[in-house]
C-alpha cells in the first residue's frame, strides 16, 4: 500500500452525465475527498482522493457510467502530498523565493506536470487551478530557490507534451504582486 494519497479526475462534456457518474462513484467506494462542478467551457469535473484502492474503484465506476461523455481522465495512485493539499485548497508561500508557472491546455496534463515538478525538486506548490476562469486550462504556481524552480518546471514539462503548455520563471517576484498571488490568482477585488 502506498504512503502517498491517490487522486482521480474525470472530465465530462455533459453536466447531467457527469453528475450521474459522480453519484455512482461516491456510492461505489468510501472516497475521502470529492469536488465536483462545472468549469469552462461547459465541462463537468469530478475530482476524488483518498486511499489508492478506493479511489481506483470509484474511478473505474465513473468511467463506466460516464461512457462517451467522458472527455479526459487520470488516475494518479502515488500523487505527491503537495498536489493533494493544493487540490484541497491549501496554499503554501514563502516571502523571498522565485516563482514558476506552468500553464497547460488539459486538466489531466496539469496534474501530471504538477506532480512530476514537485517530486523532482525542492519546491512548494502555491496553487493548482483547474479550468474555472481559465477557458479549460490548468495552472500550477510553484515557489522555491531559482535553481529548484527551474528544475521543477523542466521536469513537469518533460512529463507532458510541451506543445500544449506555456511556462515562465520569475527569479524575484515583486512584493506587491506576491501578496496578490498568495491570496489568489483569480481576478477578484482585494
Amino acid at each position: 500500500m502506498s504512503r502517498e494519497p491517490a487522486i482521480a479526475l474525470l472530465e465530462f462534456d455533459s453536466v447531467a452525465i457527469g453528475t450521474h457518474a459522480a453519484d455512482a462513484m461516491v456510492k461505489r467506494a468510501p472516497i475521502t475527498t470529492l469536488r465536483v462542478g462545472t468549469v469552462q467551457p461547459g465541462k463537468y469535473l469530478v475530482l476524488i482522493g483518498g486511499a489508492v484502492a478506493v479511489v481506483e474503484e470509484s474511478y473505474v465506476e465513473g468511467i463506466r457510467v460516464g461512457g462517451e461523455a467522458l472527455t479526459d481522465q487520470i488516475f494518479l495512485p502515488d500523487v505527491h502530498e503537495q498536489v493533494y493539499r493544493a487540490l484541497s485548497g491549501k496554499r503554501q508561500t514563502k516571502a523571498d523565493d522565485s516563482l514558476g508557472i506552468i500553464e497547460v491546455c488539459g486538466l489531466s496534463a496539469t496534474l501530471i506536470a504538477a506532480d512530476r515538478a514537485v517530486k523532482s525538486a525542492d519546491v512548494r506548490i502555491i496553487e493548482i487551478r483547474l479550468g474555472d476562469g481559465l477557458g479549460g486550462k490548468g495552472l500550477t504556481h510553484l515557489t522555491g530557490k531559482l535553481e529548484s524552480v527551474q528544475a521543477a518546471i523542466e521536469a513537469g514539462l518533460s512529463a507532458i507534451e510541451p506543445m500544449h503548455a506555456s511556462h515562465t520563471i520569475i527569479p524575484a517576484l515583486d512584493d506587491e504582486l506576491r501578496k496578490h498571488i498568495n491570496r489568489s490568482t483569480e481576478f477578484t477585488p482585494s
